[in-house]
């Protein structure tokens, strides 16, 4: 069977030069890695939106009816740090955010209700995120879900043939910005989080959105290579 690579190559011998030519300008090319030494200078990411911070049960349900008519959200979590072996944490924040809000349950706070449970087995709801079965298992200590339509970040950057896991260095792999990751081991059950925790929060849910539509559109289109760091070309079945 033809991998998509010798497809595309058969589809570019079938067209006149004109036509193979306008063809080859719409590829994309992308590496399949990046080096992390070029990530400091990258201009740093905002968050486009509004951030919204949820702690009592009302504004969570608020929330969840906003984020129910979204076809996409971007789903994170946080936990305060632990520096003592052994001793671990609940989940204290969940963020979900769609293209321009972002919302910052503070699970410490309200814990975590039935609806917003029923919201993450939605399955008319796509959830995108990054490692996200360590986040089940982290919310699983405050409620038994059963988290439904989720997209994980990793398997569809690896099935492309993208190399990356960290959501800092897909992102600037792919946009050429830098995710601020100053505020990660901040204390996330302070009584009042502070504006460069909500922003990184927000940043880490939404930047989910927008890795997942740009690679969801390339794969479905087929118009792009990996290119890989020592040179070689390839595209997704043949990696």
């Amino acid at each position: 069977m033809l991998g998509l690579r010798s497809v595309y190559l058969c589809y570019l011998r079938s067209l006149n030069k004109e036509d193979r030519d306008v063809r080859c300008l719409t590829m994309i090319s992308i590496a399949d890695s990046i080096d992390k030494t070029t990530i400091p200078a990258m201009p740093q990411v905002t968050f486009p939106g509004t951030i919204t911070v949820v702690d009592t049960v009302d504004a969570a349900a608020s929330a969840i009816s906003y984020l129910k008519t979204r076809r996409v959200v971007g789903f994170d979590t946080e936990t305060r740090p632990s520096f003592r072996r052994g001793v671990y944490n609940k989940i204290a924040l969940l963020q979900l955010a769609s293209a321009d809000r972002a919302y910052l349950f503070r699970l410490n706070v309200i814990g975590l209700p039935d609806f917003v449970c029923d919201f993450l087995a939605n399955s008319k709801v796509r959830k995108i995120g990054l490692s996200v079965k360590d986040d089940f298992n982290s919310l699983r200590g405050r409620s038994a879900i059963e988290p439904q339509n989720f997209v994980e970040l990793q398997e569809l950057a690896g099935s492309m043939g993208i190399r990356e896991k960290g959501l800092q260095r897909m992102y600037a792999l792919l946009f050429g910005q830098r995710i601020s990751k100053g505020q990660q081991l901040s204390n996330w059950e302070a009584d009042e989080l502070s504006e460069g925790q909500c922003m990184y929060a927000a940043i880490d849910a939404w930047a989910c959105i927008r890795i997942y539509r740009f690679l969801n559109r390339l794969r479905k289109s087929g118009d792009y290579r990996i290119v890989v760091r020592n040179g070689e070309e390839s595209n997704t079945e043949e990696r």
